[in-house]
């Protein structure tokens, strides 16, 4: 029970509805995205539409450069969140000239030492969930390029001794599980802004995840990179 004790009931009501809002907005986006056709949604589409020209493209050279750039990004990423890990350790050893810092700051609510590295653990708790849903992605996109490797010639294809459209879908899911495990990565990334909201104060961290849903939910459902690839 000492656990409780630890933060006022303000912080452990702002984390609350910080983790309520992050786990329910991934809920929302997964379940409205199919009705509505998310960002993600919609160029799942256009996975599946690449796969079916890999299928009959021969060589498929040009294939195997775009998946290995698209496993460019979450490898930066991951080896991103190992550096900013790092960072966060290393406040540790510094949080008696962090927290006077921070005192400085306007409106910013006093907290003790304690407190204020049980903030740091929890961010690095979050830059942890990141990294591995990058390395995941990372590995997802090594599969993406065994399966593409793995199907047979065009003439095969048009021979009907193999499926093509089956071959393509199996690629094209395994696409979409990549990107959206890089999806669930860089969201961890937008909601670590809203957590460092939290050194100010409890309000502050509640409507900078409110912001952050608000921002997500626009570049989702209603972005102009949407609308273009809807049209």
């Amino acid at each position: 029970m000492k656990i409780f004790s630890l933060l006022p009931w303000a912080d452990w009501l702002a984390l609350v509805c910080f983790f309520a809002l992050w786990v329910g907005y991934a809920w929302f986006a997964r379940v409205w995205g199919q009705r509505r056709s998310s960002l993600l949604v919609t160029t799942n589409r256009y996975r599946g539409y690449w796969m079916r020209q890999a299928a009959m493209r021969d060589p498929r050279m040009l294939d195997g450069l775009i998946t290995q750039t698209l496993s460019n990004t979450p490898a930066f990423f991951s080896s991103t969140s190992i550096l900013v890990i790092g960072g966060l350790f290393a406040l540790l050893g510094t949080t008696d000239k962090a927290t006077e810092l921070m005192s400085e700051i306007p409106f910013a609510q006093t907290t003790s030492l304690v407190v204020f590295e049980f903030k740091i653990l929890v961010l690095v708790a979050i830059f942890v969930y990141a990294f591995f849903r990058f390395s995941w992605c990372m590995r997802q996109y090594t599969f993406v390029a065994l399966v593409i490797g793995a199907m047979p010639p065009p003439s095969e294809f048009q021979s009907g001794k193999f499926d093509a459209l089956k071959y393509a879908d199996r690629a094209a899911a395994m696409v979409g599980a990549a990107a959206e495990t890089f999806n669930d990565g860089l969201r961890a990334y937008y909601f670590s802004f809203a957590a460092l909201a939290w050194f100010v104060s409890p309000l502050i961290m509640v409507i900078g995840t409110l912001t952050v849903v608000a921002i997500l939910y626009s570049r989702e459902f209603h972005s102009d990179v949407l609308r273009v690839l809807r049209d």
